[in-house]
């Protein structure tokens, strides 16, 4: 199945675009993504996952909603659904 995937700030450097469809199996889970995301892009090794969880400070959201208020990396994944990255962000 086809899903979309965003990438912004430091993590659309790395993958160098802002969006990209990705097909992944049809049991893939948004952890399942990320690892495969971290293994393709050097620049995003480690920046992910941490301890198999999505990273603190991170925001990871499908179809706009926050994966640690559903079932984190093991949220399940349908075809159409909207994965965004994005990296901790700091200011003032």
């Amino acid at each position: 199945m086809d899903i979309d995937l965003r990438f912004f700030a430091t993590f659309r450097e790395a993958v160098g675009e802002k969006e990209r469809t990705r097909t992944v199996a049809d049991d893939a889970t948004v952890g399942d993504v990320l690892a495969s995301l971290e293994a393709e892009y050097e620049g995003l090794e480690g920046q992910l996952l941490a301890d198999g969880e999505v990273r603190p400070q991170l925001s990871v959201l499908k179809n706009g909603r926050n994966v640690v208020h559903m079932e984190g990396v093991d949220t399940t994944l349908e075809a159409g659904d909207v994965v965004s990255v994005f990296p901790p962000v700091a200011g003032g």
